[in-house]
Parts: structure tokens; C-alpha cells; sequence
């Protein structure tokens, strides 16, 4: 090995080194064990998906999980598909009804939040659940829909086991207070808004 090999390689692991020393360090001091909540909001596109890919992840390992979309009920959902197909621990709990600004129904949307929202709280309630996805809960507190405390206080009196991921636009910060790991996907470009139209597979 040359001289300015042996020089890099010396250099790179003096960085790893270090590098590992405060990744050791972290761990070292997280002791706490317990379900936690996950909030994915911003306007950037992605934050179902990595609401998904947990419930994945879950599944992959057994555990229990309850999926509530609000907002969304009427289109076809590739993971829904997927994940529904197989005998996992898996319920899937959605509106049934289409996007707000389809509707333009405040009372019958209303309604359709709360009967959902029904749904959710039992899971939340229920030790047995491991991962809770409350998807686009953001619009149904903003739209005012759902009451904001019963919402809270269903969330942070959950079983402490329970992992509750919370996706949609517009966060409040009352959102972001309870949240132990908070996420914001920035839109700093999209297919869409250059007129390339949602593509199965890909968008839904």
C-alpha cells in the first residue's frame, strides 16, 4: 500500500473512530423503553409512505397494527392491496368518503371523521395494538372536525407499549408538543406541478 493510501485510510478510520465514539455515546443513554409518537407533516410528498413503511416494518415482525386514514377512502391504495392480501395483524379503518374539496359536504364529512375517529381511539386504547397510524389526522383537527382535546388526551393516555404515527400537512404546534420524533418533508420540487400526472404504483 502507498504512502498516501496508507495516509486516506488512516484519516478515515481516525473519523470512524470518532464517529463511533458518539454514536456509542447516544445509545449509551438512551435507556427508556416505550412506544413513542412520530408526526410526518410539511408539504412535500412522502409522509404516508413513511408512515407505511413502519407499518411494514411492524407487520414484519408481528405486531399488531391499526391504520385510520382520514381524508383519503375513496382511492385504490397499493399498500392497502399488499398488506391487506396476507394474514397479517392488520386492520385498516378509512372515511369512505373522497377529499374535502370534492365533497364540499362540511356535515357529512364531519360525520365520516368522527365515525372513524371512533375507530381510533378504541385502538388507542387497546394494549394489545402496537403501532397506531392516524393518516391525515392533521386536516380533521384543522377542519375542526374532531375536538382537539379528546384527541390529545387519547394519544398521550395510550398504552405506554403504543407507537403512534401522525401524518398530514399543517401541524399544529400542539401536535409537534406531544410528539417525540417530528419530521418535516419540505416540497422543493414535484412531478405534478410540471403537469406529469399521479402514476399508479408510484403516487397511490
Amino acid at each position: 500500500m502507498s504512502p498516501e493510501s496508507q495516509d486516506k485510510n488512516g484519516r478515515h478510520k481516525a473519523r470512524m473512530q470518532s464517529r463511533k465514539k458518539v454514536v456509542d455515546e447516544a445509545v449509551s443513554k438512551a435507556l427508556e423503553e416505550r412506544g413513542i409518537v412520530v408526526l410526518y407533516t410539511g408539504d412535500g410528498k412522502g409522509k404516508t409512505t413513511a408512515a407505511m413503511g413502519t407499518v411494514t416494518r411492524a407487520l414484519g415482525y408481528g405486531y399488531s397494527t391499526v391504520v385510520t386514514q382520514f381524508i383519503k377512502g375513496t382511492w385504490e391504495c397499493g399498500e392497502k392491496n399488499l398488506l391487506m392480501s396476507a394474514a397479517h395483524p392488520l386492520q385498516w379503518h378509512q372515511m369512505g368518503t373522497d377529499f374535502t374539496w370534492e365533497t364540499q359536504d362540511f356535515d357529512a364529512d364531519k360525520a365520516a371523521a368522527i365515525a372513524l375517529w371512533e375507530k381510533a381511539r378504541e385502538a388507542l386504547r387497546n394494549k394489545e395494538v402496537y403501532l397506531v397510524v392516524l393518516d391525515e389526522l392533521t386536516y380533521a383537527l384543522n377542519y375542526r372536525w374532531l375536538d382537539k382535546e379528546a384527541v390529545l388526551q387519547a394519544i398521550t393516555q395510550r398504552p405506554r407499549e403504543q407507537t403512534v404515527i401522525i401524518t398530514g400537512r399543517g401541524a399544529k404546534q400542539y401536535l409537534k408538543d406531544i410528539a417525540d420524533t417530528v419530521s418535516e418533508m419540505r416540497a422543493e420540487k414535484h412531478a405534478f406541478n410540471s403537469g406529469i400526472a399521479a402514476r399508479r404504483g408510484i403516487e397511490w
